[in-house]
């Protein structure tokens, strides 16, 4: 077990503690108990409020927790019902870029627990792809969705020869959607860190080196919330596999 995975840990048994405030109702209070890591708390206000946004703010709060806190025998109802909410806050605001980018977020943290074999007899990957297109359709510029469509890309790019050629995925695209999203927002934690562990597969010359600037650089923004705790543990982990710890 890895340094960031003890402290890791140890935030996630701190925030068992928080007790649960079902009588806030506003969105602000929804990314109150986000930034504080009580993310499902954060799920049930956001669903109350019926609204796009509380459920787009549902599905990211549950596909958090259940990648980094949920434990084995909860996970698959926290990371079913993140992916309810991401279908019910497209269907609530079509029009709503971050609805369709957390809807990917949610299958896409399903496809990475399932395994590559059922991720693409399930067509998850297919899914993913058509909510951040869509996405993209509505703002070309969103970062969100560029960030998340290079990940997609390099992630199916590296399942082999079968998922690229069934989805369309390449590493030049990949390359080209995190760049787009770097132009948006350089000073990105989660980006910086998404397309720094990548890097190295996606350019065998000189992706380590840029790679390493990347997760330094990663390293040295402020953390925000409970969540880039979390992000900023990952970096750390990130570092050491290039490094060679």
């Amino acid at each position: 077990m890895t340094h960031a995975s003890i402290v890791r840990l140890a935030i996630a048994g701190t925030l068992v503690l928080q007790p649960a405030n079902a009588r806030a109702q506003s969105i602000e209070d929804a990314r109150s108990a986000f930034a504080d890591g009580r993310f499902r708390e954060a799920a049930d206000i956001g669903e109350a409020l019926g609204t796009s946004d509380g459920y787009t703010l549902a599905a990211q709060a549950l596909a958090v927790h259940a990648h980094y806190v949920a434990a084995d025998e909860e996970w698959d109802e926290v990371i079913e019902r993140a992916m309810r909410m991401g279908e019910e806050a497209v269907r609530a605001d079509p029009a709503n870029p971050e609805a369709h980018c957390q809807y990917a977020h949610a299958v896409g943290r399903y496809a990475q627990r399932v395994g590559t074999i059922t991720a693409l007899r399930k067509g998850l990957a297919g899914k993913v792809r058509d909510a951040l297109e869509a996405a993209l359709d509505i703002d070309p510029d969103y970062p969100g969705a560029h960030l998340t469509l290079g990940g997609w890309h390099a992630d199916v790019a590296e399942a082999g020869f079968f998922a690229r050629r069934i989805y369309g995925a390449n590493r030049k695209k990949a390359i080209y959607h995190y760049e787009r999203a770097l132009e948006q927002v350089p000073d990105s934690k989660i980006l910086l860190y998404e397309y720094g562990i990548r890097l190295p597969r996606l350019d065998a010359e000189s992706g380590r080196e840029r790679a390493m600037e990347m997760l330094e650089k990663a390293l040295w923004l402020p953390v925000r919330d409970v969540y880039e705790d979390y992000i900023h543990l990952d970096i750390l982990d990130g570092l050491d596999a290039l490094s060679g710890g």
